[in-house]
C-alpha cells in the first residue's frame, strides 16, 4: 500500500460500518456539515465498496457504487471525494444527485460543496418529478436553490425510447438558463423555441413559473382572432395572485377596427364555497360594423357585459347556488367571443340563462327553489316575450316501507310564478305572419320579419305559446305503490295517488299583441282549482330460459290507470308541459305529461313487451315494443290546450301509436340502437330515431339517422330528416384527424317554399322584389361540416379546425358561417390559441353586411 494511503476494503454492504468509520477516518467535517444549520449531530449514511485516505493530500474518496445520504439529499457516483482543506466533494463516474422533493440531477462530473447545495456540474441533466427536463454543458448551482444553466435546453418533453439522442418534439434552447427555485421561476436569456431541433422563434427574454407554481402573478399565455366586424385582435391576460384563496385577471384586448376591450375576473374560494365575478365593456370605434337595432347594436357606442357565479355550502344538507349573466345587448358575448358558463347554445336555441337557487337533501328528501331569468342570443327571439320565473320550488319526500301499507309512500310539492311582458304565439299551419315587419329597410337595416304573429288569432289558426301577465301554479301530490311477487313469479305493482292544483291567472291584455288573446281563451283574472285522484295496477311476468347460445328474459307488461277527467285544460297557460314525445321512454308513465301544468286524465291502458339477451361475455340485446288504450272518460291528449300539446303525439286516438325501441351490440365496440313510433293502423313511421357506433383500436365511427313526420296542430308543417356522420382516425402515433357532416334531408322542401313565397312577393310588389332564382337543391344537403387535425403527446397539444354551419332561417342564420379555429398548447410554458370567421357572417350575428 502507498505511503499515506490506508484502504479500507469490504466485500459486501456495510453502510452500517463505513458510516461509524467516517468521523474515524477524518470524514467529520462531511459528516457533520449541516449540523449548525440543520439538526445538531444529523450524521450522514456513507455506502461504498472502498474508502481511501489520503493523509498526503488530505481527501478522503469513497470508490465504488458510492452511495451517500445526508439531509435528504442523495449522491451516487463511481467514486467521490472529499478534499478536507477546500471542503468540497467531486463525485465523477454515472454521478447522480437524488433532491428531497425526487428531483434527479445527473452529470458526468460533480464538484460540489461538503454540503451537496452549491458547485459546478459538468454535462448537466436534471429531471424534475413533473417530467420537465433541463440540460447543459455545464451548470452552477448556488445557495442550494439556484440553478445556472450555460448553453441550456428545457423541455417538457421525453425521449424517444428507441432513438434518445434525437432532439424532442420541442425544446427551448438559451444562452443562460436560470432556475430560482426561491422564486418558482425560471428565467431565459437569448432563447430560441425548436421544434424538432428547428429554430421556429427568437426571444431576447422571457420568464416563467417553474412546475412547483400552482398560483403566481404573472402574464398568460397571449390569444389572437381576427373577425370582419373586430379586425385583427390580440388579448394578454395578466394573472394576480393576491392570496391562496382569491386572485383577479385583467385582460386588456385591442381590436384593430373597435378599439380596446377590458375584461376583469375575479375569483374568491372561502371555507364553505367559492365565486367569481366577470365583467367587460367596450366603447367601440367602428359602430357601422354591426347592424342597426333590432337586427345588431350599431346603435350602441358602450357595449359590454357582467356575470357572477357561486356556491356556498351552508351546511352538509344545503347549499345556495347563483349563476347571473347580463350584457347590454343580445348580440355582445358572440360578437366578441366572451367566455360565458350562462349560454345555453343548439342549433334552434341559443339564449342565456340566469339562476338563484337554493338546495338541501338527505337521504330521503330534496328540496329545491330558484328563480330564472332567460335572455335570448338571437334577433328572432325578443326579450319581452321571455318570462321571469321567481320562485320555482320543487320538494320531494319518500317514505320506504310505511307501517301498515308497505311498499314506498312518495309526496311531492311544486311552486311556481312568473311573470310576462309580451303574450308569444305560433301560426296554424305554416309561419306567415309576424308583429315587426320592415318590407322597404333603410341604410343599415336590411328587411326583416321579427316575432310570430298570426293572421287569425283564433282556436285552431293561432298557438298561444306565452300568456302575458303574472302565472302562479301550486301543486301538491301524494302517492303509493307496492311490488308483490307470487309464488310463479308474476310481479304485481298497485299505485294510488291524489293530486291538487290552484291555478291564479292574471292575464296582460294592455300591451303589445296581447288583446288578441281573448279571442283564442278566457283571459279574465281568476283562481281556480283542480284535483286528480288516480288508482292503478302494473303487471309483470318475466320468463328465463338458457340456451347454448345465450340467456334470454322476455317479460310481458300491463298497466292499467283509473282516474277522472282532466279539467279546466283551455284554462291553464301551459307552460312548463308543451314537450311532449311518446316513445319507449314514457309508456308506462303514470302521466306523460312532462310537466305540472298539465294532468293525464281518463283511464288508460298500456301494454308492451320486453325481452332482453346476453350472448356470451361481450354481445347483447335489448327489446321493447307497446302500445297504450284509452278506455273511459276524456282523452287529456286529444283535448288541446292554448298549445296543442297531446295533439299529433300518437296518444290522441283510442288506439296509439306503436312505440318500439331495440338495441343490440354483437361485439365489443359496435352498437347497434333504433326506436321508433308507427301508425296504429298503417304502421306507417311517424317518428324514428337511429344510431351505429363503431370504436376499434384507432377509429371511432357514429352514424345517427332522424325522421320526424309532420306535426301541422302544433304548427310543424313538414317533415324533419337528417343524417350525421362523424369519424375519428388515429392514423399514428399521437395523430388524429377527425371530421363531421350532417345532413338536412328535407330542406329542399324548405327552400322551394321559401321560391313560392319569393316569387308571390314579387309579383305583389314588382317594383320593390324581382322574380327569384328556382333552387335547384338535391336530397343531400349539408347543414354543417366540420374538419379537425390534432396531435396530442405527454407535452405538447396542437389542434387546427375548421367548422361551417349553413344558412337557416329557423336557426337565425341568413348566410353560411365558417370558422378556423387553432389550438397549440406546450406544458409547462402555456397555450395559444387563435380564430378567424372566413367569408360572410350571419345575420343572427347582428354584423353589418359592409363588414362581412
Amino acid at each position: 500500500m502507498a505511503s499515506g494511503v490506508r484502504r479500507i476494503t469490504r466485500l459486501a454492504a456495510a453502510t452500517a460500518l463505513v458510516t461509524s468509520l467516517a468521523p474515524v477516518l477524518g470524514w467529520t467535517n462531511l459528516a457533520h456539515a449541516q449540523a449548525p444549520a440543520g439538526k445538531p449531530g444529523e450524521r450522514m449514511v456513507v455506502d461504498a465498496r472502498e474508502l481511501v485516505y489520503d493523509k498526503d493530500n488530505n481527501t478522503v474518496s469513497a470508490v465504488g457504487d458510492v452511495q451517500i445520504l445526508y439531509q435528504g439529499r442523495t449522491i451516487e457516483a463511481d467514486r467521490v471525494v472529499y478534499n478536507r482543506e477546500t471542503k468540497r466533494v467531486v463525485a465523477t463516474g454515472n454521478a447522480r444527485i437524488t433532491e428531497s422533493n425526487g428531483t434527479v440531477i445527473t452529470g458526468d462530473r460533480f464538484n460540489l460543496t461538503d454540503d451537496f447545495r452549491d458547485g459546478f456540474i459538468d454535462s448537466l441533466r436534471v429531471v424534475n418529478t413533473d417530467k420537465t427536463r433541463f440540460s447543459a454543458p455545464r451548470a452552477e448551482r448556488t445557495d442550494g436553490e439556484v440553478f445556472v444553466f450555460d448553453k441550456g435546453i428545457y423541455t417538457a418533453c421525453e425521449p424517444c425510447v428507441d432513438q434518445p439522442e434525437r432532439p424532442p418534439f420541442w425544446q427551448v434552447r438559451a444562452a443562460r438558463i436560470i432556475h430560482k427555485k426561491s422564486e418558482q421561476m425560471i428565467y431565459y436569456e437569448d432563447a430560441r423555441l425548436e421544434f424538432a431541433g428547428v429554430p421556429i422563434a427568437y426571444v431576447p427574454f422571457m420568464s416563467g413559473p417553474d412546475a412547483t407554481v400552482k398560483r403566481k402573478t404573472g402574464f398568460l399565455a397571449p390569444k389572437f382572432l381576427n373577425t370582419s366586424a373586430l379586425g385583427y385582435g390580440v388579448s394578454l391576460p395578466y394573472f394576480i395572485n393576491l392570496a391562496p384563496n382569491y386572485d383577479l385577471t385583467l385582460t386588456p384586448s385591442y381590436l384593430s377596427r373597435q378599439g380596446f376591450l377590458g375584461q376583469v375576473e375575479w375569483r374568491h374560494r372561502f371555507v364553505n364555497g367559492s365565486y367569481n365575478i366577470r365583467a367587460a365593456g367596450i366603447f367601440q370605434k367602428d359602430q357601422d360594423a354591426f347592424l342597426k337595432s333590432p337586427l345588431g347594436s350599431g346603435d350602441d357606442k358602450f357595449r359590454g357585459s357582467i356575470e357572477t357565479s357561486g356556491k356556498a355550502f351552508l351546511n352538509p344538507r344545503w347549499t345556495f347556488s347563483w349563476d347571473v349573466a347580463a350584457a347590454t345587448d343580445r348580440y355582445f358575448f358572440k360578437n366578441y367571443r366572451i367566455r360565458t358558463e350562462s349560454i345555453t347554445a343548439s342549433t334552434y336555441l341559443q339564449e342565456s340563462t340566469s339562476t338563484v337557487s337554493l338546495n338541501g337533501q338527505s337521504a330521503d328528501a330534496w328540496f329545491d327553489m330558484r328563480g330564472y331569468y332567460f335572455q335570448p342570443l338571437t334577433y328572432y327571439d325578443w326579450q319581452k316575450q321571455q318570462p321571469i320565473v321567481a320562485p320555482a320550488v320543487d320538494y320531494n319526500k319518500r317514505i320506504h316501507k310505511p307501517s301498515m301499507i308497505g311498499g314506498e309512500l312518495s309526496f311531492t310539492v311544486n311552486l311556481t310564478h312568473l311573470t310576462r311582458e309580451a303574450a308569444s304565439f305560433k301560426e296554424l299551419p305554416l309561419q306567415k305572419s309576424y308583429l315587426i315587419i320592415n318590407s322597404f329597410p333603410d341604410p343599415g337595416r336590411p328587411s326583416y320579419a321579427l316575432f310570430d304573429g298570426c293572421a287569425v288569432y283564433q282556436k285552431g289558426q293561432c298557438l298561444v305559446t306565452g300568456l302575458a301577465g303574472t302565472l302562479a301554479r301550486a301543486t301538491a301530490e301524494v302517492d303509493w305503490r307496492r311490488n308483490f311477487v307470487d309464488s310463479i313469479g308474476q310481479v304485481w305493482t298497485p299505485y294510488a295517488s291524489l293530486r291538487a292544483d290552484v291555478f291564479s291567472i292574471n292575464p296582460n291584455t294592455t300591451q303589445y299583441a296581447n288583446a288578441n288573446v281573448s279571442t283564442i281563451a278566457d283571459t279574465s283574472n281568476e283562481v281556480f282549482g283542480r284535483a286528480m285522484p288516480a288508482i292503478g295496477l302494473m303487471y309483470r311476468f318475466p320468463f328465463i330460459a338458457s340456451t347454448s347460445w345465450g340467456t334470454h328474459v322476455v317479460e310481458p307488461v300491463a298497466q292499467i290507470v283509473a282516474r277522472p277527467n282532466e279539467t279546466n285544460s283551455l284554462r291553464v297557460a301551459n307552460e312548463d308541459s308543451q314537450s311532449l314525445v311518446f316513445d319507449d321512454t314514457n309508456l308506462f308513465e303514470w302521466n306523460k305529461f312532462s310537466g305540472y301544468d298539465r294532468v293525464e286524465g281518463g283511464s288508460r291502458a298500456n301494454v308492451g313487451l320486453r325481452y332482453s339477451g346476453t350472448f356470451g361475455k361481450e354481445a347483447y340485446a335489448n327489446l321493447l315494443v307497446g302500445q297504450s288504450y284509452h278506455l273511459g272518460g276524456r282523452n287529456s291528449f286529444a283535448s288541446g290546450d292554448l298549445v296543442n300539446t297531446g295533439l299529433n303525439s300518437g296518444l290522441d286516438t283510442r288506439r296509439s301509436d306503436y312505440v318500439a325501441k331495440a338495441q343490440f351490440q354483437p361485439f365489443r365496440g359496435l352498437l347497434l340502437q333504433a326506436g321508433g313510433r308507427f301508425n296504429e293502423s298503417t304502421f306507417e313511421p311517424q317518428r324514428i330515431d337511429a344510431a351505429a357506433s363503431f370504436n376499434y383500436k384507432f377509429l371511432s365511427t357514429t352514424i345517427g339517422y332522424s325522421r320526424y313526420e309532420p306535426q301541422p296542430d302544433l304548427g310543424i308543417s313538414r317533415r324533419r330528416e337528417g343524417l350525421s356522420i362523424s369519424q375519428s382516425v388515429s392514423f399514428a402515433q399521437y395523430w388524429s384527424l377527425r371530421g363531421s357532416v350532417l345532413f338536412d334531408l328535407d330542406k329542399f322542401k324548405y327552400d322551394r317554399e321559401r321560391y313560392r313565397d319569393a316569387l308571390q312577393y314579387s309579383i305583389d310588389y314588382p317594383a320593390s322584389y324581382s322574380a327569384p332564382l328556382y333552387p335547384n337543391t338535391g336530397l343531400f344537403q349539408t347543414a354543417s361540416t366540420s374538419v379537425g387535425l390534432r396531435y396530442q403527446d405527454e407535452c405538447t397539444i396542437f389542434d387546427v379546425s375548421y367548422s361551417q354551419s349553413y344558412a337557416d332561417r329557423q336557426a337565425g342564420s341568413t348566410k353560411d358561417t365558417r370558422t378556423v379555429m387553432f389550438r397549440l398548447e406546450l406544458r409547462t410554458l402555456g397555450e395559444i390559441s387563435y380564430s378567424q370567421n372566413l367569408g360572410a357572417t350571419s345575420t343572427g350575428d347582428g354584423v353589418a353586411s359592409s363588414s362581412r
